[in-house]
């Protein structure tokens, strides 16, 4: 079961991962339930350990109640991290200009 968000702008959720095997030199996305995202929302995401040549780069909101997270794995051999509990944090803008406004 994922975690769940209530309609303030933004917050902190945690959430249990177990992410799964991170093949040796690749990026790999994988997602996770997290109720109450929604497309457009502002995330970002703690991994709580360290696990060497394995590291977060980036974090999404790749559909609704979904929270994608990309892994890469930097080492020669898969990277298997043990299940724990990150903090995400999101925001959900007001508004979201389209462009650079020049002042």
């Amino acid at each position: 079961m994922g975690a769940m968000i209530n309609e303030d702008r933004f917050g902190v959720v945690s959430l249990v991962v177990d992410v799964a095997s991170v093949a040796a030199n690749i990026t790999a996305e994988q997602t996770f339930a997290v109720t109450g995202l929604k497309v457009g929302d502002f995330v970002a995401v703690n991994k709580p350990s360290l696990n060497t040549g394995l590291g977060v780069c980036n974090a999404r909101v790749s559909a609704a109640n979904t929270l994608a997270i990309t892994f890469n794995n930097n080492t020669a051999g898969a990277v298997d991290p043990a299940s724990e509990t990150y903090l995400v944090f999101w925001f959900r803008p007001e508004k979201t200009p389209v462009g650079v406004v020049n002042p």
